[in-house]
This record gives C-alpha cells, structure tokens and sequence, in this order.
C-alpha cells in the first residue's frame, strides 16, 4: 500500500487532522513548484494553507521533512505503485518506470532535484529524503522484481537490488545531466534491457 504523505513524521499532541494535514502538504508542494525552495518557508507555508506555524511545527521535526513529505504526498499520487492484479511483475515494472520518466520532464523533476538538493546541503546527505521518500518505494519495486525473477517471468539474474538501481538510477543520472532526452518509450526498452522479460 502507498504510504501517505507525511507517514513518517513523529506524531505528537492532538491526531492529525487529515483536511487540515493535506492543506499544508498540497501548500508546500504547491510553493516549491511555483517559486521554488528557498521561498518555500515555514511562514509561507502556513500562510497559503491558513493553518498556523504551531500546528506546522506539531506534525514536522523540520521544514526539510516538510518539503519531503509534501514531495511524497504528490508523487503517490502522480506515480502510485503498481497493484500486484496489473500485471506481470516486467509489465508493471515498464509502465511505471514510464510514468517516472514522463513525470521527471515536467515540475515533478525539478521539485525532486530541488528536495534533494536541499537536504544534501543542510543535512550534508540525502539520508533524509531516502528515509522519508525513497526506501519504501525501492522496496517495493524490488520486491517485484524479486518476485519475477521467482516465478521466471524475468530472466535477468543477480540481486533484485541491483536491477532496480539500474533501471532508476540510470534514468534520474540522464535527467540530471540531460545526456538524452528521457521518454516513456525509452524507459519501457531500459526496463526490457534490464530485466529481460519472459516472453
């Protein structure tokens, strides 16, 4: 299941309002997409949600787990995991490497590189947004992955791991130094390349 936005942030005082929760997350998300990450404050925040820095501050350590979790709350929506019922493990791995490569030509990708970025040069590691954004969702893929090569619907050998970083990783280095352009059809004949598909 796809964790939601903020999942991971400590939770403490008064429960969550979810309204109020994904008014501050679409906020956030909003702002960094429109102006960028260093106007994206906490004031600025609570002031195009209408909810206070108090309740901010409440429900986030940092306005780094902010920025990630708002970031997480609009991927698991722009890029959902793929339902086991969808297909073989090769055939979902394709579509959503896909949508990943056609979501990183659009705001999606600059607002990832830019969250990134930000957590590097104030946390001096990515560290942060792996935990909060990427751990659960590298292992899900791999889990799949891991599950094709077990029922042989995918050939490629070694660890599962090791294929996912290959499909996703070779995609977001393109993207970020613009080697070629990255398109849906290209990520589809990565996956194949990779994973070597069972029929």
């Amino acid at each position: 299941m796809e964790k939601s936005g903020g999942e991971g942030a400590p939770r403490r005082g008064r429960p969550r309002s979810i309204e109020t929760s994904n008014a501050i997350l679409e906020s956030a998300y909003a702002l960094m997409a429109a102006t960028g990450l260093t106007t994206t404050t906490i004031d600025a925040v609570a002031r195009h949600s209408s909810v206070s820095k108090m309740t901010i501050y409440k429900w986030w350590p940092s306005r780094e787990a902010l920025l990630i979790d708002a970031f997480l709350n609009h991927a698991a929506q722009m890029l959902p995991l793929p339902p086991a019922s969808s297909g073989t493990p090769a055939a979902r791995a394709r579509r959503h490497a896909a949508a990943y490569a056609e979501a990183l030509q659009g705001e999606f990708g600059k607002v990832q590189l830019a969250v990134i970025s930000e957590c590097i040069s104030k946390t001096g590691s990515a560290e942060l947004f792996y935990t909060r954004y990427l751990q659960f969702r590298r292992d899900a893929l791999v889990d799949m992955i891991a599950e094709g090569q077990k029922d042989g619907s995918i050939l490629a050998e070694g660890p599962p791991e090791d294929l996912y970083d290959a499909i996703y990783g070779s995609l977001f280095y393109r993207y970020v130094f613009g080697i070629t352009p990255i398109t849906p059809a290209y990520a589809r004949s990565l996956v194949d390349l990779v994973l070597r598909p069972n029929g």
